[in-house]
């Protein structure tokens, strides 16, 4: 069976995100799709709820051969743990390449998994997590930025942020 693993933050999901997710769905056998969490960044959303509002999402859509996890170590030996052979990584045209093949080359160096670029949707690639959060956070419409289920859960977490 061929495991392919999509790291990211994830906070929150995006409709970018799912499209990646779900192209890989067609790709690969078993998909994990895994929370990374870096102690480095102050996400808005617990790991725990990241995991559940993709579940949800991926449910929603029917996808059997996706599994949403999250790890707090590398995502090697994540990938060691699940057999997966290939990380996968959206792309879109804002520098994602440069910073992402030096992941690449070390994710190869210490765990022997490829990494391999999904060209992001071109309808898609200009949607990120920090866009999404800055338009929230100004009472922008993020409909069709976001999964119909996570709007309300990005709207719930901004009225706490401001608390």
């Amino acid at each position: 069976m061929t495991i392919a693993v999509c790291p990211g933050s994830f906070d929150p999901v995006t409709s970018g995100h799912i499209d990646v997710i779900e192209r890989c769905a067609h790709l690969f056998e078993q998909v994990h799709v895994v929370v990374a969490i870096n102690a480095n960044k102050r996400p808005m959303f617990s790991a725990r709820q990241r995991v559940e509002m993709i579940r949800t999402v991926l449910h929603d859509d029917g996808y059997e051969n996706i599994l949403v996890d999250s790890t707090e170590g590398l995502i090697t030996d994540y990938c060691a743990k699940v057999g997966a052979k290939v990380i996968v990584k959206g792309l879109r045209q804002n520098g994602d390449y440069e910073a992402e093949l030096g992941m690449a080359l070390v994710n190869k160096q210490l765990g022997g998994v490829e990494t391999m670029f999904l060209p992001a949707n071109p309808l898609k690639e200009h949607i990120s997590s920090t866009i999404v959060k800055d338009v929230a956070r100004h009472g922008g419409d993020v409909t069709g930025l976001v999964p119909r289920s996570v709007a309300p859960l990005l709207i719930e977490a901004l009225k706490n942020e401001k608390r």
